[in-house]
Parts: structure tokens; C-alpha cells; sequence
């Protein structure tokens, strides 16, 4: 049965966190979930982010940190350069200080990040910049104190920044309860993998357990959309990368983002994006 992979973390030694740097390789991590939280710089890179039931475009410098158990990927578009592709992963768990460490009158902010963090956080504006030569710092450390307390004034940096967007705004995903996440992530992890494809509601259906009826009704009411409504947004948040960042044609585009038919995707494009393909195009693409 197709599910989101939970990933058992183990820090080197007797280490309280960890920290690794990713070629292209750490890009074709399947959708995922674990109880770490996770801190993830872009060095080099672009694609799409999945957390959660959020899904956006990244490229260079993007900032994210996730809360436990919030499922996520990162996928660079299909021609990029992976070649050049990097990302740098800080991972560590709720209590990797202590059961109380975090709840010091010192460490409040801190604690509120955390909190926030269970809907996805990404960090913009100047923040990215702030944060990231510390965090290449923090690669570079071999004194394991010093790592730790590097670690601690980056927490503290983005904690008090007011430059960020919650990816789950609605809390969809880490609202739920144990069994609706464990139900509802498999159905996720196939819209990542297949959505550019035909999607198959008896597919999905079975994946949940259920009538396809019965999830409809279930998908709606857990995601406060209907699952085709989902399908299309994902598939048209891919189109307008690809019309942004490539100077494919839109018929071309279209296919790829797995729409079947040209005038159905022009209508659904207009009707979400309230400009047609083309004049989405003209107005934020580079070609």
C-alpha cells in the first residue's frame, strides 16, 4: 500500500542533533514525515516544496522549517540543473535539550516558534539572508559546543523574525488527529508522485480504505475541498512555474501538468488565476 514514508533519524554518536548536506540525491526523498523537527536551506536549487496539503515553488535560498510529523518533500522541476542542486538539513527532536530546556522564560520565543511551526514556516525577505552564513557556519564547526550554541542563535533569529508565511495557514494537516494523519497522508503522498498523470479516484479510494463515494465525502471534510478541486490546484501551481521558469509552449505545459485537454486547462487556469495562461506569462515569465 502506497504511503508517506516515515524516516527514522539517528544523530552520529552520542549527538544531540543533526546536520547534513544533500547533492541532488537528498532532492528524490519521497514524501515523508518524522517526529524531528526540521530546519531546510536551499543552497542551490528550484522545484516544488510539499508540506503538508501546502504546495509552492522553491529556488535558491528558500527557508523552511516543519514541525513533527508534517509530511514533506522537495522536487526540482524535471530540466533543471541538478546537477548543481543543494540543501542543507538541521534536524532535531522536541526534547534534544531536555524535556523543559525549551520552556525557560529565556527560550519563550523559542517555544512559540515551535509551535508555529506545526502549520510549516517559510522564512522571506531579509530573514534568509540573516540566517543562512550562520548556517554555514554551522557546517563548518567541528567544536561540538560551539555547534550547539550556533544552533541556538539560529532558532533565536527566526524566532523573532516577523518575515514569514505559514504553509498551512488553516492547519489542515497537523490538526488532525493520529489516525485522520495516517489515513489522509498516503493520499498526499500519491497526488505528489501522480498528479502530472491521470489520477484514478478508485485508485485513491482503495489507497484510503474506502468507497470512492466515501472519500469524497471523507476528503472533503477533512481538506475543506473536494479531491478533484486539489488535483487541479496542484496541477495548475505546476503550470505556472513551468510558464514562468520555461519557454515551453503552453499546449506543451498543458500535457505535462497533466491536464488532457487545452481548453480545460484554460479554463480552469483563468477561473483560479483570473488571467488566461498566456497573459499570466507576459506578466510574470522571463522568456
Amino acid at each position: 500500500m502506497l504511503k508517506a514514508s516515515y524516516e527514522v533519524l539517528q544523530p552520529p554518536g552520542n549527538h544531540s542533533f543533526l546536520v547534513r548536506t544533500f547533492g541532488k540525491t537528498g532532492f528524490a526523498a519521497p514524501y515523508h514525515f518524522h517526529p524531528e523537527y526540521e530546519l531546510t536551506w536551499i543552497v542551490k536549487g528550484s522545484g516544488k516544496r510539499y508540506a503538508g496539503s501546502n504546495m509552492a515553488g522553491f529556488s535558491d535560498g528558500d527557508l523552511v522549517l516543519l514541525g513533527p510529523h508534517v509530511p514533506h518533500c522537495w522536487k526540482l522541476q524535471p530540466d533543471g540543473k541538478k546537477s548543481a542542486a543543494r540543501s542543507v538539513v538541521i534536524q532535531f527532536t522536541t526534547d534534544f535539550l531536555g524535556n523543559d530546556f525549551f520552556s525557560k522564560a529565556e527560550l519563550v520565543k523559542i517555544h512559540q516558534l515551535f509551535h508555529r511551526s506545526s502549520s510549516g514556516i517559510q522564512f522571506i525577505k531579509r530573514t534568509p539572508a540573516l540566517v543562512q552564513q550562520q548556517i554555514k557556519e554551522l557546517t563548518e564547526e567541528k567544536n561540538n559546543f560551539k555547534q550547539l550554541i550556533r544552533l541556538l542563535e539560529i532558532l533565536q533569529q527566526l524566532a523573532v523574525s516577523k518575515d514569514y508565511v505559514l504553509l498551512d495557514q488553516q492547519r489542515l494537516i497537523s490538526e488532525l488527529s493520529p489516525a485522520n494523519q495516517t489515513r489522509i497522508n498516503p493520499i498526499f503522498a500519491y497526488l505528489v508522485d501522480n498528479f502530472r498523470r491521470e489520477v484514478s479516484l478508485n485508485k485513491v479510494a482503495a489507497i484510503a480504505g474506502m468507497t470512492p463515494n466515501a472519500f469524497c465525502k471523507y476528503f472533503k471534510r477533512i481538506t475543506r475541498k473536494t479531491f478533484m478541486e486539489t488535483v487541479i490546484e496542484y496541477r495548475i501551481n505546476y503550470a505556472t512555474q513551468q510558464l514562468i521558469q520555461s519557454d515551453k509552449s503552453i499546449s506543451d505545459i498543458c500535457f505535462e501538468s497533466g491536464f488532457g485537454d487545452i481548453s480545460h486547462f484554460y479554463k480552469m487556469f483563468k477561473a483560479k488565476m483570473q488571467v488566461s495562461p498566456l497573459h499570466y506569462r507576459q506578466q510574470f515569465g522571463n522568456f
